[in-house]
């Protein structure tokens, strides 16, 4: 931790050029970053510094609007894609048991996983919805604005250091049956059935920038808006009420909360501990 603090402490107008930097982004390639995190985007520049000998967050704007190929080096750096299959197993095992039945009652089924990185999340739910006999009546949407990580996910093949996390958070989760019956072991690495994404549409979507997807039943977006502020959560959470259908579900991260959003009453608790809601149709909701 001291070693980080050292290294921001040895730009010193870093706070001043931060927002500099990030509005020259949006209006050069128009990704906006201006209402992240400002501790994530601090902790992410000075990475980039660092490893590219820069001396300033100013000389890094030069080489970012100059160089489109450092530019996607740093939306790698900007991105978040911090995941892994079966994330806390308590989430999927209430999700087992206070939404699944609920689906089971639906014709059709649309899902959207927003911010899917490179997809080891919308493989688990696609193991979950089989398992429990609906995913054939699904249509998934799994979306990112990191290329680069949407074509991970098309892919899904994960190294093989993972498989044992991997396999005890799927135990933990309530899997009926062996995680080894939906990936084949190869070269180091595992490959998820692609059987698994022939309900899923990969897209490059951006929450910040993008419109509504409408009429979705369930949206899954974990462990994303811990990197937004407060105005851009509450946008963001605003852009998942609008494309719920009147019943639909949305699924945050074990560190989010709808807590002291402007959407904070516009849905009902079904799992507050594991972040599991459900909208409200409430006159005062809809027109916020």
């Amino acid at each position: 931790m001291a070693s980080n603090q050292n290294k921001i402490e040895k730009f010193e107008n870093i706070d001043l050029e931060i927002p500099l930097i990030l509005e020259a982004i949006y209006q050069k390639y128009g990704y906006d970053f201006r209402k992240y995190s400002r501790s994530h985007i601090k902790r992410r520049l000075v990475h980039r510094l660092a490893i590219s000998n820069l001396e300033s967050v100013s000389q890094l704007q030069d080489k970012v609007l100059r160089e489109k190929d450092f530019f996607i080096e740093l939306l790698e750096d900007l991105s978040i894609n911090v995941t892994e299959m079966f994330r806390d197993p308590e989430f999927y095992s209430s999700f087992r048991e206070n939404v699944v039945p609920i689906l089971r009652t639906y014709p059709f089924i649309k899902i959207w996983h927003a911010g899917c990185s490179t997809g080891e999340e919308v493989y688990s739910f696609a193991i979950l919805l089989r398992e429990e006999g609906i995913l054939k009546r699904c249509q998934i949407y799994a979306t990112d604005f990191n290329r680069k990580v949407l074509e991970i996910a098309k892919q899904g093949i994960y190294p093989i250091r993972d498989l044992e996390h991997f396999e005890r958070n799927y135990e933990k989760s309530g899997g009926k049956s062996k995680l080894s019956d939906f990936y084949t072991m190869k070269y180091g690495s595992i490959k998820l059935d692609q059987s698994l994404v022939k309900k899923v549409v990969f897209a490059d979507h951006n929450l910040v920038t993008d419109s509504v997807f409408a009429e979705i039943d369930l949206i899954i977006c974990r462990n994303v808006l811990i990197y937004f502020n407060r105005d851009l959560q509450n946008k963001v959470i605003n852009l998942f009420y609008d494309s719920l259908s009147s019943s639909g579900h949305l699924c945050l991260g074990s560190k989010e909360s709808l807590k002291f959003t402007a959407k904070e009453n516009c849905f009902a608790d079904i799992d507050e501990k594991q972040k599991i809601y459900k909208k409200s149709l409430s006159k005062s909701c809809i027109k916020l």
